[in-house]
């Protein structure tokens, strides 16, 4: 397995649950961790292992994030108890429009410009055996970008706001 970026979308009354009980943050991204038997919810998102090149691609950076597409991925707020690769985050409705409007206005073509398998090597975004060619980078970003945006567009159309988390 590995670290895998997930997302999920919040009713208003699982935001609710959320902000009066981090704990609730667990059964909403993992289920109920008591029952053996039980099977992890399915996510609205699933960036799988992509999600530190994809961050890299949107900011240059590895860890840093800035308003707008910078905060797609690692941005939010952290709440809840450490799922093991840190807290989940929360992104509030008004935080979620900006990084969906942010995402619209990205240039895709931009995007694969940026990509520079050498940069991402010295800033040692996982996973680093995930070094595509340049050619291949394209078809390698373009679904993910499109699930992320996918992801932010329906949740800003709901008027919800998100959880993330690295699992």
């Amino acid at each position: 397995m590995g670290m895998e970026l997930i997302g999920r979308h919040l009713t208003v009354q699982e935001l609710r649950a959320v902000l009066n009980d981090p704990a609730a943050v667990d059964e909403l991204l993992y289920g109920d961790l008591d029952d053996g038997d039980a099977e992890m919810p399915e996510p609205d998102l699933d960036l799988d292992r992509s999600w530190h090149v994809l961050h890299f691609a949107l900011t240059g950076t590895a860890w840093q994030v800035t308003e707008g597409v910078g905060e797609a991925i690692l941005g939010g707020t952290e709440i809840g108890g450490d799922g093991g690769y840190g807290p989940a985050r929360l992104l509030d409705a008004a935080t979620v429009r900006r990084v969906s409007a942010a995402l619209d206005d990205l240039d895709d073509g931009a995007l694969v410009a940026r990509y520079d398998p050498a940069a991402m090597a010295a800033a040692d975004i996982y996973p680093d055996h995930l070094r595509i060619a340049p050619e291949e980078f394209a078809g390698f970003v373009g679904p993910q970008l499109s699930a992320l945006r996918a992801f932010y567009s329906d949740a800003a159309a709901a008027g919800q706001a998100v959880l993330l988390a690295i699992v």
